[in-house]
């Protein structure tokens, strides 16, 4: 299994626009953010979590030969509004394409995109998913997924766990029940926006303390604002530790 991060930037992505701090401006490309997603590789088949608002340039930018299904964490438009752009991947695979999300995402999505659920004939080139409303495990291509309650807020989302792999974006708490399922993990991918509190997302110190709790083999921060340098703030975080970036590619 392969885990892409195709963007690692908060909402505003990095650079923000009209800023000039010194992560804004910095030579080093890791700290261009695009927003938060991943692409998960298995068994030839591509599963891509979320359809973030940059996602034809992350398709293009890493090359993403076919989209087989799409995991979908909540509906907030950074993490949604890239979503006419699979119409492309459509044509690719010949149909339409399954997505999964919470009962409370899947009928969001079909209320705010219904000509993607409901293409009529002769209506022009449009995507096409098919919703699955998911509340336990379920099996994409041989791999076992599973949706992981976690806080947004005062929202309850999903974080997705794939095999050894756990992706949490948009996270501000994790309830218990939802620790016991992300025991024993080599990868966790895990959400930190600044290093002051925020309320709907972890801080640094915040997402640290759960990776500590955890203890997976690796751990990745996403979800990034213009707070953190690849190369200063990298130097600060614990052993196997650090900074996702743009086009990391994991493999398991």
């Amino acid at each position: 299994m392969e885990v892409v991060i195709l963007g690692s930037g908060t909402s505003t992505g990095v650079p923000v626009i009209g800023c000039s701090c010194e992560v804004c401006t910095s030579d080093d490309p890791r700290n261009r953010r695009t927003r938060s997603s991943i692409l998960v590789e298995h068994a030839g088949a591509y599963i891509l979590v979320d359809t973030a608002t940059d996602f034809r340039a992350q398709a293009i930018a890493n090359n993403i030969p076919k989209i087989d299904a799409v995991c979908y964490t909540h509906t907030h438009a950074d993490h949604v509004h890239g979503i006419d752009d699979l119409r492309c991947f459509n044509k690719l695979k010949g149909g339409a394409i399954p997505c999964y999300g919470s009962p409370a995402t899947c009928e969001s999505l079909q209320r705010n995109f219904p000509y993607i659920f409901k293409p009529s004939e002769g209506a022009g080139w449009r995507p096409h998913l098919e919703p699955n409303a998911v509340t336990g495990d379920f099996d994409l291509f041989g791999l076992k997924v599973a949706p992981i309650e976690i806080e947004h807020g005062k929202s309850m989302i999903y974080g997705y766990r794939f095999g050894d792999v756990a992706y949490l974006t948009d996270c501000s708490g994790i309830p218990g029940y939802s620790m016991e399922k992300l025991r024993g993990l080599k990868l966790l991918i895990i959400g930190a926006i600044r290093y002051q509190p925020h309320p709907s997302h972890f801080s640094l110190g915040q997402s640290v303390e759960i990776i500590e709790a955890l203890k997976p083999e690796r751990a990745l921060l996403t979800h990034l604002g213009h707070s953190f340098d690849q190369e200063k703030t990298g130097a600060e975080l614990p052993p196997n530790t650090g900074l996702a970036y743009d086009g990391l590619r994991i493999t398991l």
